[in-house]
């Protein structure tokens, strides 16, 4: 009798967990497949919400917690928490030995699993490569995972046909949309009653949603920030301000963001939302500012017009519903009038989303569950020169999107 696949995730913040949720929904399924999950970073931390009570109200079992974090506001900081989950990583995984770990997008975190694997002979499977974000460290930490990765989940064509170019094996190279839009499609929305306990009233006030992180490849986080900030001080009307990731400079964000919420009562700053609720909110904003993620992905699910401030995410597949903007005072307050006014959003009607329909979990899955193991998935080989495929239609030239392997 064939004994179960080992698959081991690891999971480092709610950054990554709206994502890695869903396939391991989808991989529990499988009686195939032994699935365990490793938490760590701010999932662990009281000052990021301790985000692992959430993981395990959603229904999972943590079989590893990882201290790493360090309590620091820097780039050192950020450094030693690498360090210290090789350590701890490397006990743990010389012991498991899982047949695959699946790891996810971009977290300067993920360098550490990502590492020690590689030196453990362990297989990666990576979900989200192939993507850009220009203006912070998450690109390059992308980039190394899809060095690493042996089997490629990407959420788009470009990201696809970007992997293929740098020479990637095709039956390795997936595209199977991104996971964190299966919520919208397969989670039982909160009732009113449900958002109100966790919004308060401000969630019938169709309230702007910011949400916005540090610049990791800037030196002092001020340079976007201050006239991100500046900007947003002249906004009439309700916002709600989403917590920044735990990279340097975070702490200034959240101060700032905290002393505005605090001088104007119809607006509210949240360490922590979940999946569920953040959707429902999503579904009553305005719009959603900032510089995260979220506005590329997420926002054109909903047709939720997005403006998407400075250089951070530089570079990824755009939607219409997303309104880019230098990080200028000026630009920032014409943006928001822009993203705000109802015409704009109208005129989204119909629009399609890059990111896919919402079944990114189901492909994860399905291709993680029959994946073949041994030495061909471990050994990652070069294309010859005369096998790489013609350059991808870029922007300005129609592409499909349709999703395919």
């Amino acid at each position: 009798m064939r004994s179960a696949r080992k698959i081991l995730a690891l999971t480092t913040s709610r950054a990554d967990w709206g994502h890695l949720s869903s396939p391991l929904r989808q991989l529990k399924k499988y009686t195939e497949i032994d699935l365990s999950l490793a938490v760590m970073g701010a999932h662990l931390s009281p000052e990021f919400g301790m985000t692992v009570g959430e993981i395990e109200r959603d229904g999972f079992e943590v079989q590893h917690r990882i201290e790493c974090l360090l309590s620091s506001d820097s780039d050192v900081g950020m450094a030693k928490t690498i360090g210290l989950a090789v350590l701890s990583l490397t006990e743990i995984l010389s012991v498991e030995r899982p047949d695959l770990m699946l790891l996810m997008a971009d977290r300067y975190e993920m360098l550490a699993p990502a590492s020690v694997a590689l030196a453990l002979r362990i297989p990666v499977a990576h979900i989200e490569g192939g993507e850009v974000s220009e203006g912070a460290v998450d690109h390059a930490v992308r980039q190394a995972l899809t060095s690493v990765a042996h089997v490629h989940l990407v959420p788009t064509i470009t990201a696809k046909r970007r992997l293929l170019m740098a020479g990637e094996e095709p039956w390795r190279v997936h595209c199977v949309g991104a996971p964190s839009i299966d919520h919208l499609k397969n989670d039982d929305p909160p009732d009113s009653e449900e958002v109100r306990s966790t919004l308060g009233s401000i969630a019938d006030q169709k309230p702007l949603v910011v949400v916005w992180h540090p610049v990791t490849l800037d030196a002092e986080v001020s340079i976007e920030s201050d006239p991100f900030f500046d900007a947003i001080e002249q906004v009439e009307g309700p916002l709600v301000f989403c917590f920044p990731n735990s990279d340097a400079g975070s702490r200034t964000i959240r101060d700032r963001a905290q002393q505005l919420c605090d001088r104007r009562s119809d607006s509210r700053i949240f360490v922590n939302l979940n999946h569920r609720i953040y959707w429902a909110l999503l579904a009553r904003a305005r719009a959603i500012i900032g510089n995260s993620s979220s506005g590329i992905m997420e926002a054109p699910a909903l047709q939720l017009p997005c403006l998407n401030v400075g250089r951070r995410q530089q570079g990824r597949e755009r939607s219409r519903c997303i309104v880019d903007v230098p990080a200028h005072r000026g630009a920032i307050i014409e943006g928001i009038e822009r993203v705000i006014d109802p015409a704009f959003r109208d005129s989204l009607a119909g629009m399609e989303n890059p990111y896919g329909d919402g079944s990114a979990g189901k492909k994860i899955a399905r291709i993680l569950s029959k994946v073949e193991l041994g030495p061909r998935l471990l050994e990652k080989r070069a294309l010859p020169a005369t096998a790489i495929p013609e350059p991808p239609v870029w922007p300005g030239q129609k592409q499909t999107t349709t999703l395919s392997n």
